[in-house]
């Protein structure tokens, strides 16, 4: 017996590895466990009410997430770029024609009673000029520069959580309206060449923090109430010198630290009037597409070195997969070299990017982890024909009292 328990952990990496992720939810023989993914998904479109349309049809994008996430069987997990399209229909189209139809490649037919989703800030016009090009709004693609999150339309690279277990709406806590000038240590950008603020005295005040929301949604799990803290700060690029995109996606990933640490914050107030940040006695996991890498790329690396750091977040070994590996290893032999271990990587971003870690699923102390991993197999692998449907991978994380 000893024997076995000192080789679980290498079994669980081999079995993560491998893309064969064993689990037992709160009914089986090895729980209680609670299984938490993040997955950046891409289900989006340019057009409003387009997704809608892809889901109606036969969507073979659409398939090959639904397999990813019927091979993972997560019991919570943040859908990320999931379009807020006619508030429940793209999540019910979703659910019923893909989730709950066994997809090839993928497990059996996985059906989810919970979830939860609201507005997001992308696609929704400000009324300002926010790129500074001397007009607000814009015509084709610059039209989403102006828009209180990136966007062409509202709700645009929205997000979705669904849950096995109850989740308490009631007491959801959403950061969309929370503005970035209130925030402690916000920076209006500064154009260096002019040496003047990059928003005006109009725009900085109004601007909001989250590119598209934060949310805190309590899950009553049979591990007790698990706040699901999710996310999805702008990328740190597609802007210029004055940095704006890299100083919001640090302020994003930094208003989580905010919310944790303990101290009175009268300016840590949510859209429905509630201020203050999480209990200390509260357990939570946070999850997202929070692109940020550690050590590589661009942004603003303190920020999310500083979160993995904090008191209340779990220390543990950082999810890993052998596709992810395989892929870093290639890039490098091209010459894209990168300081980031290649076994921790969770996207490929390209040949100018290469691949990084940018997405994850980050658990309070107080939880025991039993396995994590992402779901990356190798190019060989049968599991790597449904692995494709993102340029993110599935991360998820196993945990226990």
């Amino acid at each position: 017996m000893r024997r076995l328990i000192a080789a679980l952990p290498m079994l669980l990496a081999l079995f993560a590895c491998s893309g064969f992720i064993p689990h037992s939810d709160s009914h089986g023989t090895v729980g209680p466990t609670l299984r938490v993914a993040t997955y950046n998904t891409s289900l989006y479109s340019d057009e409003d009410g387009g997704l809608i349309r892809e889901l109606e049809g036969d969507s073979a994008h659409a398939r090959k997430i639904a397999a990813v996430l019927q091979k993972v069987q997560p019991d919570l997990v943040l859908l990320n770029e999931f379009d807020y399209d006619d508030a429940h229909r793209a999540a019910d189209l979703f659910q019923q024609r893909y989730l709950e139809v066994a997809q090839p490649g993928g497990g059996k037919p996985l059906h989810y009673r919970y979830r939860y989703l609201a507005p997001v800030n992308t696609g929704v016009p400000s009324g300002l000029d926010l790129d500074n090009n001397g007009s607000a709004g814009g015509e084709g693609r610059t039209r989403g520069n102006d828009a209180w999150g990136y966007g062409l339309h509202p709700g645009q690279y929205g997000m979705l959580v669904l849950s096995r277990h109850p989740i308490d709406a009631a007491q959801a806590r959403t950061f969309q309206l929370l503005r970035w000038s209130t925030f402690p240590g916000a920076r209006n950008p500064v154009d260096p060449a002019s040496r003047r603020d990059f928003y005006s005295d109009v725009a900085w005040p109004q601007l909001r923090l989250s590119s598209k929301s934060h949310w805190d949604v309590p899950v009553r799990t049979p591990q007790g109430v698990v706040h699901f803290l999710v996310a999805h700060p702008t990328p740190p690029v597609f802007d210029g010198p004055e940095d704006r995109n890299g100083l919001r996606n640090a302020d994003e990933i930094r208003l989580w630290r905010e919310y944790l640490s303990p101290g009175d914050k009268p300016w840590l107030c949510d859209d429905q009037g509630r201020c203050g940040g999480l209990p200390s006695e509260a357990r939570f996991v946070i999850a997202g597409d929070l692109n940020n890498d550690p050590v590589d790329g661009d942004g603003h690396h303190e920020a999310i070195i500083e979160l993995l750091e904090h008191p209340r977040v779990m220390r543990m070994a950082t999810p890993r997969s052998e596709g992810g590996e395989e892929t870093a290893l290639a890039y490098a032999a091209k010459g894209l070299q990168r300081r980031g271990s290649p076994a921790h990587v969770t996207g490929d971003f390209g040949p100018r990017n290469g691949a990084m870690r940018l997405d994850y699923v980050l658990p309070s102390t107080g939880f025991g982890l039993t396995g994590s991993g992402v779901f990356w197999p190798k190019k060989d692998h049968p599991d790597a024909a449904i692995a494709d449907g993102s340029d993110h991978h599935l991360v998820w994380v196993d945990i226990t009292l």
